[in-house]
């Protein structure tokens, strides 16, 4: 570089020869980060100042185009081409995962546990021309959903629906959403997401002693619930005794 462009552009990591050892040899591997910068700002000087590629033009396309298809799908196969109402039944299921706001407590209770569970309907009408209706069944903690919440999202659906658990039975549906949220909480946590598991813990083993029919499964799960807070999230003051 010469020293008028240097002045006005200076080296980031100026290096001289003072901070070199005296037997520096540009040609072997630097053995220090002062060499290794040395080296670097000799290679750079010996670059030309403008550099032209070369192309060769006849190996250029005298007319390029762009190909930009305008037909539209192929067709379905006969005997499988989707209903006008399935197909608007899954753009409401869709635009449903992408409604509810952070602060929208009914909005989630909804969404995670369907309004069959949430109204606490025994059945909903079923159609089965349109396949699953989430709105009534609830939707699953897939992944697709659960990554794009961030720790004030998963801590508020987590505290709504604790909520909910407290004066309810659990279900599995429950379950599902509660485990997928758990496994969503970033450690170390917050003091607002520590006491909500802790309370989560002490009602799932409060159902499960109210639990009359011993239902195995329910247990179970209620056991993986209260083990994950106290033994993984550190509550050991919550965890069951070794059997």
């Amino acid at each position: 570089m010469e020293p008028g462009v240097e002045e006005l552009m200076p080296r980031l990591l100026p290096v001289g020869d003072w901070d070199l050892a005296e037997d520096f040899d540009p040609t072997v591997p630097p053995r220090t980060p002062q060499e290794y910068l040395k080296r670097v700002q000799i290679e750079a000087a010996r670059c030309p100042d403008v550099v032209v590629a070369k192309i060769d033009p006849r190996k250029l396309k005298k007319k390029q185009t762009v190909n930009i298809s305008i037909s539209g799908c192929q067709p379905a196969p006969e005997g499988y081409s989707p209903t006008l109402r399935w197909q608007q039944q899954q753009v409401a299921n869709f635009s449903a995962v992408r409604q509810p706001k952070s602060e929208d407590e009914e909005g989630w209770k909804k969404f995670c546990l369907g309004e069959r569970i949430h109204s606490e309907i025994d059945a909903l009408p079923n159609d089965e021309n349109i396949g699953i209706d989430y709105m009534k069944v609830g939707f699953p903690p897939l992944l697709s959903i659960v990554s794009r919440m961030n720790q004030a999202t998963v801590t508020s659906v987590l505290e709504y629906l604790i909520s909910w658990f407290g004066e309810k039975k659990f279900t599995p549906e429950l379950g599902r959403w509660l485990y997928a949220l758990l496994a969503c909480l970033e450690k170390p946590l917050l003091p607002e997401a520590h006491s909500l598991i802790r309370q989560l813990a002490r009602r799932c083993s409060e159902v499960r002693v109210m639990e009359e029919n011993k239902n195995e499964e329910q247990i179970s799960a209620l056991n993986l619930i209260i083990c994950l807070v106290s033994r993984y999230f550190d509550q050991r003051d919550l965890a069951d005794e070794p059997s």
